[in-house]
C-alpha cells in the first residue's frame, strides 16, 4: 500500500605565516562571520530537515579536496551532494574525515547509477559507496537517472525492483531517506502504483530558463521535495541582462543572484565549484534577499531550455 504523505563575489582572505596580528584578527573575525550564518532547512515527509543550500561534485571536473574541506570547516556548509558516477567517492570521505565535522552534523546525499539497478546490486552497490566514503549510512539515497540502460529490458519494472532495495535500505536505517534524480511525472505515477514508499525527494535541473511547473506542482501534491541542480544553467545565465542587472543593483555577482532565486522560491539548491572562493561566494547568498520585482523578473525567463538530457524522452 502506497505511504501518503499529508505535509507537505567577495574577497577569500588567506592566512599566511608572517601576517600581522591585525590582519589575523581580520580573518578571524571574517571567518566567523562565514560560519555564524545559519542555513535554512526544508521538511522531508518523514521529519527529517535537508539544508537548504549544498555543494555539489560531478563527474566533469566537479570536484576539488580543497574547497570540500574549505566548505565544511570555514563556511559551515553541511551539505553534500554526490554520486558513484562521479567517481570521487573515496577522495569525498577523506575530505569530511579532514574536516573533523561530527557526522551527525552533515548531510549527505549519493545516487545509484544505472548500471547498478537490480535488487541485488542496489543494495550492494549502497553498502560499498558507505564503505568507500567511511560512512555507515547515507542521509539521502538516490536512484540517479529513469532508464535502466538494459535493451530489451521493461524500464518501469527494473525501477521498481531497485526502489524495492532501497525501502529496505531505508527501512535498516542504511538510508535515512530515499528520493530519484529525474524523474518526470510518469515516472513518478509508475512508482507510485508498483511500489509502497513515496519518494522524499526528486532532484531536477532547475534554474530560471527551466521550471517545470507542473512537475514541481505534481511533487507538492504527493509529499515530494523537489531538488535543483545546474542553478546557473551551467554558464548560461551569468551573460542575462536581466540576470546582471539585478546583480549590479544589489552589488552581487550574477551567480549570487541565480542561486538566491533558486533558494527564496523554497527549493534546495546544489550548486558546484572547485574553488574556495566561489565557494564561499556561494554561501554567501544566505546574507541577502531579492525583492519581489527581482523574483518576478527572474521567473519571467523561462522558457523551457534545458543545460542536461531530458528525462521525459525516457520511458
Amino acid at each position: 500500500m502506497l505511504t501518503k504523505f499529508g505535509k507537505k563575489a567577495t574577497t577569500l582572505f588567506h592566512f599566511c605565516s608572517g601576517q600581522s596580528s591585525g590582519r589575523s584578527v581580520l580573518l578571524k573575525s571574517r571567518i566567523m562571520s562565514l560560519t555564524s550564518v545559519s542555513c535554512p532547512t526544508v521538511p522531508l515527509s518523514n521529519g527529517l530537515r535537508i539544508p537548504i543550500l549544498g555543494l555539489g561534485t560531478s563527474h566533469r571536473g566537479g570536484y576539488c579536496h580543497d574547497a570540500v574541506v574549505y566548505a565544511l570547516t570555514d563556511c559551515g556548509l553541511r551539505h553534500i551532494d554526490t554520486a558513484k558516477y562521479y567517481g570521487c567517492e573515496e577522495e569525498l570521505g577523506k575530505a569530511i574525515k579532514e574536516s573533523g565535522v561530527p557526522r551527525s552534523d552533515l548531510w549527505i546525499t549519493n545516487k545509484l547509477w544505472s548500471a547498478d539497478y537490480g535488487y541485488e546490486s542496489a543494495k550492494k552497490t549502497c553498502l560499498d559507496s558507505c564503505s568507500n566514503m567511511g560512512l555507515e549510512y547515507f542521509d539521502l539515497y538516490l536512484l540517479h537517472w529513469p532508464d535502466a540502460m538494459r535493451p530489451g529490458c521493461s524500464n518501469r519494472e527494473i525501477r521498481a525492483e531497485t526502489w524495492r532495495a532501497l525501502e529496505e535500505l531505508y527501512k535498516d536505517g542504511v538510508c535515512r531517506a530515499i528520493g530519484v534524480s529525474n524523474f518526470v511525472v510518469h515516472h513518478l505515477e509508475q512508482l507510485k502504483e508498483d511500489c509502497s514508499v513515496v519518494p522524499h525527494v526528486n532532484q531536477m535541473e532547475y534554474h530560471p530558463f527551466q521550471q517545470p511547473k507542473d512537475l514541481m506542482d505534481y511533487c507538492r501534491q504527493e509529499g515530494i521535495v523537489f531538488t535543483g541542480f545546474s542553478p546557473l544553467a551551467r554558464g548560461e545565465l551569468l551573460s542575462n541582462p536581466v540576470v546582471c542587472q539585478i546583480a549590479e543593483k544589489h552589488q552581487r555577482t550574477p551567480s549570487q543572484i541565480c542561486i538566491r532565486w533558486s533558494i527564496q522560491t523554497g527549493i534546495v539548491t546544489i550548486p558546484k565549484s572547485t574553488k574556495k572562493s566561489r565557494v564561499q561566494e556561494n554561501w554567501e547568498v544566505l546574507k541577502f534577499q531579492l525583492e519581489e520585482a527581482d523574483m518576478a523578473a527572474l521567473t519571467s525567463l523561462h522558457d523551457g531550455r534545458r543545460v542536461s538530457w531530458d528525462p521525459a524522452t525516457v520511458e
